[in-house]
């Protein structure tokens, strides 16, 4: 999923991506290089600037079109997919800043400029040195490699000053017919795009050209944030390329892509591309937005987009030259043209550790009070009335104590799964879920949940009798009936079709015989769902049927497992002759593999990010204000980089339910959230079981925060291994989500 995924940002991307193919294909690229290289304007930039891409973010009170910075980094992630060469990038950067920070004298003057087609450059750090004279300032010194400025017809530049009430200035130049400040071009590792080493020779900057609101900060920050936009268009590049070349490359009989190892390396590079997308994309709505702390919102988001984007243009790209194999290492293949913007982006605004350590501050300043990223989302006034309904029945659920207001939760508002139909829920869209989610936080209220009833109910529902589903939907929901799950077995775990466990046809019902294991509850459960063969002259994943089976019933044997940390939350449950009547057959006999599939059409919408997501709050409240203060740059680092992760992916799950609101299909969201949040709460684990030390030595008895982390690190394969090893999910994202096929 692009950077855009609205119907009207894909439609936008679309024409930036033809556009580019028209006007800028490889070869032309190629034939050019020379003069790209030394900064040259391309042919095809006053056609560019009939599209409006250039003057898409400026406002429209400067003749730009006033869209803002977030369809501007739909536009910057095509161009970079198509490695459009010149100064785009440069050029926008300028005007955006401008557009931000400068004051309405300079943006009059130099907007519609930029607006026009003129070219920009900017310096990401104030590498020159400026002395105050009577008039202003005299500016000495170079700074660079500057990307663009070689025939840029404005720069923006930084110089450092000696006084002590204000550190450094920011001002833009016209370098045409100037003696006093040249450009030297440079060959950079870019090469269809030109940098410039400014040199500036006792040049005057009046008082009057010194932006007041520009910092090298700020400077940094909208950098940060329309270079990650370019950065992920390079990085889907080189996936999509290396993706469909595993599709067809043959070794050993067979294309490569069918080896498991490929498969897995590309579902890893699928991930990570998705998260990246998502922060770049945070990036930029935090760009876009005012109010109060609409800065300290970019600082985060900026930092969160350089850290996860950045490196992975230049990292993707290389990992996607070595899927090529030899033919990625030749000056043939254009992939390592896009590999060289990937370094070039990477470098551009310095070390990742220094925006870690950097957001690592910030996170931890969060313990006193400090701004966090925000990931609110804001629904229109339809869902108003609704939101007073929902608030004036929590009111009086928290009147009532248990069981009476989990039985009013269910029976007379629906909230327990409200995305059920009527009579069980309230058939809520997804905007109702939200406010509903929204509405029992503000309560203080923890919204109910039936655990294993999340999967048996809605297969009952959908394919369950009249009675199965008044028997068991409402008193699931009241929290009367626990479900257990029995599907997993010694040999069947990941490959489910593989079941060994088989129901004997017998007068009035079946006899169920087997072994089933791992089954979280079933040691307190009522009833269990359970799969059983009872076909076995059909291929596997036919003849199996799905049955409820009444976990009291003789001849069931719950045996809990002691698992590595030393408690039992999983059991292993044998079956030896279980009478299972007819009426608690769901759907067709031997139809029950499709069954175990269904999904309900108005499925769940979750804002929240669960455990996973919550782990890095603990790390920091491990910390606490004492240990923040204390933190070493290499802590904070290390925080900073759990940051940006840990906030990529609630923009990840942001993202996801703002397209199931708009109606649209989320994709791969949820596999590939259950990839990256399973292994970030692994991290951020790890990371908190190491600050306790020697603490951690013992599992029992050392008390407080050490016993409590021991626990939680020794329970981290149930993490890893439920709902699907990481390996089999893996194999899933390749197969299913990016066609490659089966070994």
């Amino acid at each position: 999923m692009p950077i855009g995924y609205t119907p009207e940002h894909r439609t936008f991307a679309e024409s930036v991506a033809g556009f580019a193919q028209r006007h800028a294909p490889a070869e032309a690229t190629r034939r050019d290089l020379d003069a790209l290289s030394a900064g040259t304007v391309p042919e095809f930039w006053g056609k560019l600037l009939e599209t409006g891409v250039p003057a898409i973010h400026l406002p429209e009170e400067y003749d730009g079109i006033g869209a803002g910075i977030l369809d501007l980094a739909v536009a910057l992630e095509e161009t970079g997919r198509a490695l459009l060469p010149g100064p785009l990038l440069p050029t926008v950067l300028a005007s955006a800043l401008l557009t931000r920070y400068a004051g309405p004298d300079a943006a009059k003057a130099l907007l519609p400029r930029f607006a026009e087609g003129a070219t920009g450059a900017v310096a990401v750090t104030a590498g020159l040195t400026a002395r105050q004279t009577e008039v202003g300032w005299e500016v000495d010194g170079s700074v660079g490699p500057v990307p663009g400025a070689a025939n840029a017809r404005y720069l923006l530049l930084g110089a450092r000053t000696d006084q002590a009430d204000q550190a450094e200035i920011w001002f833009v130049v016209a370098p045409g017919g100037r003696d006093t400040i040249s450009v030297e071009p440079l060959t950079g590792v870019d090469l269809a795009r030109g940098v410039a080493r400014v040199v500036a020779r006792g040049l005057e900057v009046t008082s009057s050209q010194v932006l007041a609101g520009v910092t090298t900060e700020r400077v940094r920050r909208v950098a940060a944030v329309l270079a990650s936009a370019e950065a992920v268009g390079v990085a889907r590049w080189c996936f999509e390329t290396a993706v469909d070349y595993v599709k067809i490359r043959e070794q050993f009989g067979r294309a490569v892509g069918s080896f498991q190892a490929v498969k897995h390396k590309a579902a890893n590079l699928y991930t990570r591309l998705q998260v990246a997308t998502a922060a770049a994309w945070d990036a930029a709505r935090a760009a876009d937005e005012t109010g109060p702390d609409a800065e300290e919102q970019l600082e985060l988001a900026a930092a969160e987009a350089a850290i996860t984007c950045l490196p992975a243009a230049r990292e993707m790209a290389l990992d996607c030259i070595t899927m090529l194999g030899g033919i990625g290492f030749t000056w043939e293949h254009d992939i390592h043209f896009y590999w060289r913007r990937g370094v070039f982006l990477a470098q551009l605004l310095g070390p990742t550790g220094d925006w870690a350590e950097l957001l690592g501050r910030r996170a931890l300043a969060t313990l006193e009070g400090g701004p966090a990223r925000r990931f609110e989302l804001e629904l229109d006034g339809g869902v108003d009335e609704f939101r007073a309904e929902v608030a004036a029945n929590l009111a009086r659920a928290k009147e009532l104590d248990e069981p009476a207001r989990r039985h009013f939760l269910a029976d007379e508002c629906g909230y327990v799964s409200p995305h059920y139909p009527k009579p069980y829920g309230v058939g809520a869209n997804p905007a109702q879920q939200i406010v509903i989610q929204q509405e029992f936080a503000a309560a203080g209220l923890v919204q109910p949940s039936t655990i294993i009833g999340e999967f048996a109910l809605p297969t009952i529902m959908a394919h369950g009798t009249e009675q199965q589903k008044d028997r068991f939907v409402p008193a699931t929901l009241r929290g009367d009936i626990v479900w257990c799950q029995l599907f997993s077995e010694p040999g069947a775990g990941s490959d489910l079709a593989s079941l060994a466990t088989r129901a004997e046809k017998v007068d009035g019902g079946w006899r169920i015989s087997g072994q089933k294991v791992w089954n979280s509850k079933a040691h307190e459960a009522h009833w269990g769902i359970c799969l059983a063969r009872t076909n076995h002259d059909v291929p596997k994943h036919k003849g199996i049927t799905y049955f409820i089976v009444d976990m009291s019933e003789p001849g069931i044997d719950v045996r809990p497992l002691k698992q590595s940390n030393g408690q039992s939350e999983f059991n292993e449950v044998f079956l030896e002759n279980v009478f299972v009547p007819d009426a608690m057959v769901v759907g067709e006999v031997d139809q029950g593999w499709p069954i175990t599939r269904t999904t309900l059409a108005n499925e769940r919408v979750m804002i929240a990010g669960g455990p996973g997501m919550a782990a890095f709050g603990k790390l920091l409240d491990d910390l606490g204000p004492a240990g923040a203060a204390a933190a070493s740059p290499a802590t904070a680092a290390k925080i900073g980089a759990f940051a940006a992760e840990n906030w990529a992916l609630r923009a990840l799950t942001l993202r996801s339910t703002l397209q199931q609101l708009s109606g649209l299909n989320p994709g791969a969201a949820s596999s590939v959230l259950k990839l990256a949040v399973t292994e970030h709460q692994r991290a951020v684990m790890t990371a908190r079981l190491e600050r306790v030390a020697e603490q951690g030595l013992a599992a029992e008895g050392a008390g407080g925060l050490a016993e409590e982390l021991v626990t939680a690190y020794l329970s981290i394969p149930a993490v890893l291994l439920g709902g699907g090893t990481r390996e089999i999910q893996l194999n899933v994202v390749a197969e299913r989500m990016l066609g490659l096929p089966r070994g």
